[in-house]
């Protein structure tokens, strides 16, 4: 077993999988925004979170993407709110952010321990 592969930043680097593919669903969602038809896109982020909680958290499998319900079509069938993205962007970017923090961290308490070896 390598120093990397353990548990926490297996579990790290699937929070950043995740964080980026719900930002490339939602980025693409508002490249859709007057794509006649569209419909929002988006994955369960926490759900798919506590699922890598309870079970392997390098598991790869991919999120289950699915239509956002309870959105209001435009008369053209598009249903792309422009504010619920952006907020939905911003989120998962700070998400992103801290997960990149808490792994740069990690990586920072196993560099301490190896230089006290020397």
């Amino acid at each position: 077993m390598s120093f990397l592969d353990s548990p926490g930043t297996n579990l790290l680097a699937r929070y950043l999988d995740l964080a980026a593919m719900r930002q490339s669903l939602i980025t693409s969602n508002i490249a859709n925004v007057d794509t006649p038809g569209y419909r929002t896109r988006d994955i369960d982020f926490h759900g798919e979170l506590e699922r890598a909680l309870q079970g392997d958290a390098s598991d790869t499998t991919e999120p289950v993407v699915r239509e956002v319900q309870g959105l209001i079509a435009r008369p053209d069938g598009n249903n792309v709110s422009l504010e619920r993205e952006t907020m939905a962007l911003a989120r998962v970017q700070l998400q992103y952010r801290a997960g990149v923090e808490l792994l740069r961290n990690e990586i920072h308490t196993l560099q301490s321990a190896i230089n006290e070896g020397k």
